[in-house]
């Protein structure tokens, strides 16, 4: 996942936005950005930089930012406290009635060391007993 794409995205259940994003793994590319793209690519919020745009003191940093992947991580609601795995590069926000409790606990295990303890204790739709 792009951290751009997080100018985009916000919670599907309460629609809050900007959604808070946990990098447990990401990797490195070979990528620059084209003449055309010298503008900033995100409008409202710059999650390299974890601040609205309006707010930065100067450009943000999408040289840089581009050349990321998020391979592994989460997206965490503050309103309604809902989390969403990121796994293999791709967020996975589903409806709580489509998500399957296995699979969402088996990724909190996974990265406990990694999440804070708000969400494994309080999180949304599945939290750690």
């Amino acid at each position: 996942m792009k951290y751009r794409l997080m100018d985009l995205l916000a919670c599907p259940m309460c629609k809050h936005f900007p959604l808070k994003l946990l990098v447990f793994s990401e990797r490195e590319i070979d990528r620059k950005l084209s003449q055309e793209d010298k503008k900033p690519l995100c409008e409202l919020y710059c999650t390299y930089k974890s601040a609205f745009t309006k707010d930065l003191d100067s450009l943000p940093p999408c040289e840089e930012c581009i050349r990321h992947e998020i391979e592994e991580g989460m997206l965490y609601c503050e309103s309604c406290n809902r989390w969403y795995p990121i796994i293999d590069e791709i967020p996975r926000m589903l409806p709580d009635k489509l998500r399957k409790e296995e699979d969402d606990i088996k990724f909190l295990e996974k990265y406990k060391d990694k999440i804070p303890k708000s969400i494994l204790t309080n999180g949304v739709p599945f939290r750690l007993k």
